[in-house]
C-alpha cells in the first residue's frame, strides 16, 4: 500500500511524505545495564520510510540507548527489534551497510578528510562522494584540513553530518546532531536533511534543541518514564490541536493545557475548528507529561 501524506509548514512550504516500506520494528523491548535499574520498559515503536522522526525526552530516559539498540551496538534484555527486515543483534552486514549513526560524540581522528572518505565510504554501497563534497563545500569546511583532529567541535560534527547524508543510508539515526553548530550551520542542517528524504529512507533525530528541527520533523516520538508515551504525526497533531500565544491570560473550557512564557500565555486547546497553528514542540512537550491522558484522548477520536 502507497500512502501519501502532505504536510505543510509554518511558512507554507508543502512536505510530500511517502509512507513505504517498515524500516523500525520494536516490540515490547526492556532493557538496562549491569547492575542498574531498568532503563527501557515495555517499549514499542514501528517507523516506515519517508519520514523524518523527532525522539524527545527528558535527561536519562534512554534516547541514546535506544538508538544505540537499533543500530546494533548493545543488544536488548527482552523484547523484539528488526530493522530493515533483519536483528541488530546479529550485526549483518547487508543491515550496517544501510545504517548511519551519528552519535552525539564526535571522534576525533587524526586522518585527513581524503584519507577518512577513502577508509569509510567503500563500506557504504550507496555513497555519493560528489554529494560528501556539497554538503561539507554548504557547511564551508575545507577538504584539505590536513587532521581531523584539527577542526574545531563543530566542524567535526558537520564533517559527519555531510558524510552521513552522503551514504545515502536507508536509516539515518542522530544523537543531538545540532549541538555545537551556529545558528547558519542550523539552518543548513534543516535543508541538507529535508532535501536527502524520500520513499526509501527514515531519519530518526533524538534531540533537546526541539526549535531547530521544527519546520522538518514529520512525527514526534516522546518518552517518559522509560516508555514511549506518544507517537503521532505532525499533521494529524495540528489536526486535532491548536497552538495558541496571548498577551493575557485567556483560557477557556478548551484549554487543555498552558504556561507563562516571556511571549505571555501559551495554550494548547482542542482542534474543534480544522484550522492549522504553528507547531510547538516544547509546550506540546510539556502538555504531554502533563495531560497524558487528556491529549490521548483528543488523539484518538
Amino acid at each position: 500500500m502507497h500512502i501519501t501524506i502532505i504536510n505543510i509548514t509554518e511558512k507554507g512550504h508543502y512536505k510530500i511524505r511517502h509512507w513505504m516500506k517498515k524500516i523500525i520494528d520494536i516490540k515490547n523491548l526492556e532493557f538496562h545495564y549491569s547492575g542498574q535499574k531498568k532503563l527501557l520498559n515495555d517499549l514499542n515503536l514501528q517507523l516506515k520510510s519517508g519520514s523524518i522522526s523527532g525522539l524527545i525526552g527528558k535527561n536519562g530516559e534512554g534516547k541514546t540507548t535506544l538508538l544505540k539498540l537499533i543500530s546494533g551496538l548493545i543488544f536488548p534484555m527482552n523484547g523484539v527489534i528488526e530493522v530493515l527486515g533483519f536483528e541488530p543483534r546479529k550485526r549483518d552486514p547487508k543491515m550496517l551497510q544501510d545504517i548511519f549513526f551519528l552519535p552525539e560524540e564526535i571522534l576525533n581522528s587524526n586522518l585527513s578528510i581524503e584519507h577518512f572518505e577513502r577508509v569509510y565510504a567503500p563500506f557504504y554501497p550507496d555513497f555519493s562522494s560528489g554529494s560528501f563534497y556539497q554538503y561539507m563545500n554548504d557547511f564551508s569546511i575545507d577538504p584539505q584540513t590536513p587532521k581531523i583532529s584539527e577542526m574545531s567541535y563543530g566542524q567535526r560534527k558537520k564533517l559527519l553530518i555531510a558524510f552521513g547524508l552522503a551514504s545515502n543510508s536507508k536509516l539515518l539515526l542522530m544523537d543531538e546532531p545540532t549541538n555545537g553548530l551556529d545558528i547558519p550551520s542550523k539552518g543548513q542542517f534543516r535543508r541538507m536533511v529535508a532535501s536527502v528524504i524520500n520513499e526509501n529512507n527514515c531519519i530518526l533525530i533524538s534531540t533537546h534543541q526541539v526549535l531547530d528541527l521544527e519546520n522538518i520533523i514529520d512525527n514526534i516520538i516522546i518518552m517518559d518514564e522509560h516508555e514511549i508515551i506518544f507517537n503521532e504525526m505532525t499533521s494529524n497533531i495540528l489536526k486535532k490541536l491548536q497552538f495558541k500565544t496571548s498577551e493575557k491570560k485567556e483560557f477557556t473550557e478548551s484549554t487543555i493545557y498552558a504556561e507563562e512564557t516571556g511571549r505571555g500565555y501559551s495554550q494548547i486547546i482542542e482542534n474543534k475548528t480544522e484550522m492549522e497553528s504553528n507547531l510547538d514542540i516544547e509546550l506540546l512537550f510539556n502538555a504531554i507529561i502533563n495531560e497524558r491522558e487528556q491529549i490521548k484522548s483528543i488523539m484518538e477520536k
